[in-house]
C-alpha cells in the first residue's frame, strides 16, 4: 500500500489499556532506529485506563519525519485485543495491499472477518495466538512483544534481532528474556505460515 511518500511505512495499533499498546509502538520505533531508520511513535489522546480502548501510531522512514498527524491510512494494522474487532472501526484506511495482524488463536472466519479478508492479500493477513504465546513465556497474556516478532516476520520491515534488542532494553532481566523469547516464537510461527523468507 502506498502512503504517498516513498519509503514511509505507517503502523496503527489497537488494543486496551494495560496491554502495552503504547509500548508496542515505542518498541517498533526503537528497533527501527537501531536499523538506521527515522521513526516516531505516539498514542492517541484519550483514556488509557485499564480495559479502555487505546490506539497508538508508529511511522518509519529513511528520511526525517515531519508530520505528527494520527495514522489514518496504515500500511500495517495490529490488533492486540480481538474483543475490539466489532466494537470500533478498526479497519478504517487499511487498503488492499496492507498488512493485518490480529492477536487470536481463531481463524478470520471464526472471528467474523471473512469478508474483510477477501479484500486483502491472504499472505499479508494473519491471526496469531500472541496472547497464548506470551502466557507460556511470561505467565500472563501480554501480547505486545510477541506481536512485534510476528510483525517483523510478516512485513519484513524489521529484523527479529532488532526487535529483541528493543524488547530487552525496555524489559530488563528475566522479563526481557521472556518477552524476547515470545517475540522469537511468533516470528517463527509467522515465517512458517507465509513461506518463510527470513528477516532475522
Amino acid at each position: 500500500m502506498e502512503t504517498g511518500i516513498p519509503g514511509r511505512f505507517e503502523v496503527r495499533i489497537h488494543g486496551r489499556g494495560g496491554q502495552g499498546v503504547v509500548t508496542a509502538a515505542e518498541l517498533i520505533s526503537v528497533a527501527a532506529f537501531d536499523e538506521g531508520l527515522h521513526a516516531q511513535a505516539f498514542p492517541s489522546f484519550g483514556s488509557e485506563r485499564t480495559g479502555a480502548p487505546v490506539v497508538s501510531f508508529c511511522r518509519l522512514d529513511a528520511v526525517p519525519i515531519r508530520t505528527r498527524e494520527p495514522v489514518s491510512e496504515p500500511d500495517a494494522l495490529i490488533v492486540q485485543d480481538p474483543t475490539l474487532l466489532h466494537q470500533v472501526d478498526l479497519f478504517s484506511g487499511l487498503g488492499p495491499e496492507g498488512y493485518l495482524l490480529v492477536n487470536s488463536g481463531r481463524s478470520f472466519e471464526e472471528l467474523g472477518l471473512g469478508e474483510l479478508l477477501a479484500g486483502l492479500r491472504a499472505e499479508r493477513a494473519l491471526a496469531i495466538p500472541a496472547g497464548e504465546v506470551a502466557r507460556r513465556h511470561l505467565g500472563k497474556p501480554l501480547p505486545n512483544a510477541a506481536l512485534l516478532g510476528a510483525f517483523a516476520a510478516l512485513t519484513g520491515r524489521l529484523r527479529l534481532t532488532s526487535v529483541q534488542k528493543a524488547v530487552r532494553g525496555r524489559f530488563h532481566g528475566a522479563a526481557g528474556e521472556a518477552n524476547a523469547a515470545a517475540a522469537a516464537e511468533c516470528f517463527e510461527l509467522v515465517a512458517e505460515r507465509i513461506g518463510g523468507a527470513s528477516h532475522a
